[in-house]
């Protein structure tokens, strides 16, 4: 049997009077923060310690290299853990390898190795969260207010990356090791949190145990039956690569048109303002569209925006055409992963949300080495013209997919 979901009598309770999701996202909110400080902070770093957008992006592909290798074997372990324990575990772990970063530096030992290993272990830990997270919260939340809590995270997010570009930019300019400690203080801030969550998240589950790289495959074979998720998964994949090597390209473009660290922070800022945006619209607009129209109409957005980077150098309009690529991503977020929570047996979430972001995220550390590569090669303006290139290749086959235009046509609210 699985575990029991939320009670449907608390439905009509407000979300902010549910105790455990306001713990768990007010907790989040600090811990977010300080990850998108130190984010904002760690190219900065690599680029004033080596002067390299190889560099840099080879420490954002150790970052995100855990999103590849990662996934597959942490989602079985996730189903079978105490999932409020594997939350707190990581939040410690996460801060004690960050706080290696600012000894290093104090030091003067600090390597590009180092950020590299602390990068790869922070994310990591952020796999193991992500998880433990997602399938935690149809435990904690009703099911008429998935959507709902989901939008909720997607403003956490969003508005934690807006205030921490700039914020990181501004600590970096003070001292090169305060977004770090800012970040480990973070982390013990949401510890603290996380322990007073009362509802039991393991996943009740009797079954029995059985090989990882077998119970990793039972959530890669429940996307393959679903084509419209497959489909969805496919093609986010491919939009992740492109927009986590964006960013890189972002950085480095404002830094050769003279930016600030200051500056390259509100740039950052400006983005995620965007995307805080998309989420509160996210919250309401779920309710009106498809999966199959948010597909289609999201990829294609991004496809028409990208070139617009071509256009300027200057922070504030790199800023501002950011962020209007990322007032779409939230309403992707909130109907598609909306409509995968609901699909998916709570015994079974941590294995088929770790396969869907094995195969989404795994890309990522692609996108952080396409990035530093098409840097290094053919400059911003090359790197840009190939990124918008691959995100238009991706509209049309979002567009002429079988499985995305067969798919699902009811609106999830």
């Amino acid at each position: 049997m699985t575990a029991p979901m939320a009670p449907a009598s608390r439905a009509e309770t407000p979300l902010w009077r549910n105790r455990d999701f306001a713990l768990l996202w007010s907790g989040q909110v600090v811990s977010t923060l300080g990850a998108r400080i130190s984010a904002t902070a760690m190219p900065l770093l690599v680029l004033a310690l080596t002067g390299s957008p190889a560099d840099a992006g080879l420490v954002g592909a150790a970052a995100t290299l855990p999103y590849l290798i990662g996934h597959l074997p942490a989602g079985p372990l996730v189903d079978r853990w105490d999932r409020r324990r594997i939350l707190l575990v990581s939040e410690a772990a996460a801060a004690l390898t960050l706080a290696t970063v600012p000894i290093a530096l104090w030091l003067g030992v600090l390597t590009v190795a180092h950020l590299a290993v602390a990068a790869f272990v922070h994310g990591l830990c952020f796999v193991f969260f992500g998880l433990a997270e997602a399938a935690a919260l149809p435990v904690i939340v009703p099911a008429g207010q998935l959507h709902t809590a989901i939008a909720r995270n997607e403003v956490r997010t969003r508005g934690a990356a807006l205030a921490g570009g700039p914020l990181g930019g501004l600590l970096f300019g003070l001292d090169r090791a305060l977004p770090f400690v800012v970040e480990v203080l973070s982390y013990a801030a949401a510890s603290v949190a996380l322990l007073f969550l009362r509802r039991d998240l393991r996943a009740g589950t009797p079954e029995p145990p059985e090989p990882l790289w077998r119970a990793a495959l039972t959530g890669l074979r429940w996307i393959w039956r679903h084509p419209l998720i497959r489909a969805a998964v496919l093609l986010i994949a491919v939009s992740n690569l492109v927009f986590q090597a964006i960013i890189l390209v972002l950085v480095v473009r404002a830094r050769d048109g003279g930016a600030s660290a200051a500056e390259t922070g509100l740039m950052l800022g400006l983005y995620s303002g965007g995307g805080m945006l998309g989420a509160f619209a996210a919250e309401w607009l779920h309710r009106y569209v498809t999966p199959r129209a948010t597909i289609i109409g999201v990829n294609w957005v991004w496809a028409a925006l990208l070139p617009l980077y071509l256009v300027t150098d200057a922070p504030l309009w790199l800023g501002a055409i950011g962020a209007a690529t990322a007032f779409a991503g939230p309403l992707w977020n909130v109907v598609i992963v909306g409509y995968f929570a609901l699909l998916v047996p709570n015994h079974l979430q941590g294995r088929v949300t770790s396969a869907s972001k094995t195969l989404s995220w795994g890309a990522m550390p692609l996108g952080s080495l396409a990035g530093g590569v098409l840097l290094s090669a053919v400059g911003a303006g090359g790197a840009i013209v190939a990124l918008a290139g691959v995100m238009l290749v991706t509209a049309v086959a979002a567009t002429a997919s079988p499985a995305v235009r067969g798919g699902a046509g009811a609106t999830t609210g």
